[in-house]
């Protein structure tokens, strides 16, 4: 069932072979301080799956805020989410052209149209 007022969003990114199971191991205990970061960004039902014939993270979430650009800069400028895009963007490849890391100007992550939605009854 869809939230009210929510935005969905599906990102990919590249998962380097070398840090699979690494980034899966760090995953099963995502920091309090990041998960906090996300919450006060309004996003809910967030999830990361791994597709490893292609090597792809697939990254689903909804936003319920009522300006995606100001929230997702707030994430960018948490120092504990920082530290955890530290950790993490050597762990992948981005497919954007000039991306450098997370956060940054030019996306990490991209995102990817949705081209069909049923939501059904509730």
């Amino acid at each position: 069932m869809s939230t009210p007022h929510s935005k969905r969003v599906c990102q990919l990114i590249k998962l380097k072979p070398t840090a699979v199971d690494e980034y899966i191991k760090i995953h099963a205990q995502v920091w309090p301080g990041v998960l906090a970061a996300i919450e006060r960004a309004h996003m809910i039902d967030y999830s990361i799956h791994h597709f490893p014939p292609l090597q792809l993270l697939i990254a689903t979430f909804k936003y319920t805020g009522d300006d995606f650009d100001a929230d997702m800069k707030k994430v960018a400028e948490d120092p504990e989410t920082q530290r955890w895009w530290k950790l993490t963007d050597g762990m992948q490849e981005s497919f954007v052209e000039g991306a450098e890391g997370s956060g940054r100007d030019v996306p990490w992550w991209i995102t990817v149209p949705e081209v069909f939605r049923f939501d059904g009854k509730a």
